[in-house]
Order: structure tokens, then C-alpha cells, then sequence
């Protein structure tokens, strides 16, 4: 049967799970707000760059661009999700009366987890959309340097939206793993 606390023997100590899951909340929130808001500025400048030029009628892009700012929205969520388990953490490492129960504990990691995966997926689809996209632009471009025509022409701004689409991928990676290996590790018995 599951103990509702975390002092049992055969789970880690609750100071060493503590100190751990402080440090880990502390470097992932760090992370995601750094490669949250990278990506935020470079997706801003994408989205502000297509209202300036000619309206590009790609509408695989359009659908791209709207998978990337769900994901980010997805990111920014999670960074709330590190700050809580800051406080967590330190609810845990502190002596105070009301101490947070395992249960507690691996549900929050639960849900950090989801969100994440939730995250990887979206990143995911708007990275294969930009890519396809991308590819199926270079294809049909004639071959030889002879015939060019602007409309032709791969736009940076896609390869752009493609590094934003991967960072945020990456992001969500960086978080699927801390929460996994931290709920591994509570709930090993």
C-alpha cells in the first residue's frame, strides 16, 4: 500500500528529494522563460514581418504559426507550473507544520508532465508543418539558376519560424524530462 508521505524507505530522503526538486524547478523555470521568451520575440518578428510584406497565401504556414503561439502558450504555462514547483519544493525543505503529502506532490508532477507532452506535441506538428512546407517550396522550384521569379522564393521568415517551432520543442523536451524523472523517482517503491 501507497504512504501518503514522503518518508518512507524505500523513497529518497525527504531533504535530498527536496534540495533536488528545488534545484531542478529553479533550472527548468529558468530555461523555459529564457527559450519562452526568444521564441516569443522571434515569433512576434515573423508575425509582424508577413503584415508588413506581401500577404503570403501559404495557408500551411498560417496553420504553423498558429500551432507555434498555442505551444508558447502551452510554455507559458509550464514556466507557472516550475515556479510551483519551486514552492513546492520549498514547502517540503522547510519545517513548517502543514508539509505537502506525496499524493500532492506526484500530482503535481503528473500534471507538469502532461502539460509538457501537451506542449511537444503542438511544437512537434507546427515544426513538421513549417518543414513540409519548406520542402515542398523547394521542390517546386524549377531547377537551374535560369528562371527565377520572387513568389518562388523560400522565405527566411519560414526557416525562422521553423528555429522557433524546434527551440519550443525543445523547451517542452527539457520539461517532459524533469517531470518524468522526478515522478520516477518519487514513486519508486
Amino acid at each position: 500500500m501507497m504512504q501518503d508521505k514522503l518518508n518512507s524507505p524505500n523513497l529518497p530522503s525527504k531533504q535530498r528529494f527536496a534540495n533536488i526538486f528545488r534545484l531542478l524547478a529553479q533550472i527548468s523555470y529558468w530555461v523555459h522563460l529564457i527559450l519562452g521568451v526568444t521564441s516569443s520575440i522571434i515569433l512576434g518578428l515573423i508575425i509582424f514581418s508577413r503584415k508588413l510584406g506581401a500577404p503570403a497565401n501559404n495557408a500551411a504556414i498560417k496553420v504553423s504559426i498558429i500551432l507555434a503561439v498555442a505551444s508558447l502558450i502551452v510554455l507559458g504555462f509550464r514556466i507557472f507550473w516550475d515556479w510551483r514547483y519551486s514552492r513546492l519544493a520549498k514547502q517540503l525543505s522547510t519545517n513548517v507544520t502543514v508539509q505537502p503529502e506525496r499524493a500532492e506532490i506526484i500530482q503535481v508532477l503528473r500534471i507538469g508532465l502532461s502539460v509538457s507532452f501537451l506542449g511537444l506535441i503542438l511544437a512537434f506538428l507546427a515544426s513538421e508543418t513549417t518543414v513540409i512546407t519548406i520542402i515542398a517550396e523547394a521542390i517546386a522550384q524549377p531547377q537551374g539558376g535560369r528562371i527565377y521569379e520572387p513568389q518562388q522564393a523560400i522565405e527566411t521568415a519560414d526557416l525562422f519560424l521553423d528555429f522557433v517551432n524546434i527551440t519550443i520543442l525543445g523547451a517542452h523536451t527539457l520539461g517532459a524530462i524533469n517531470s518524468l524523472g522526478l515522478l520516477n523517482w518519487i514513486t519508486r517503491e
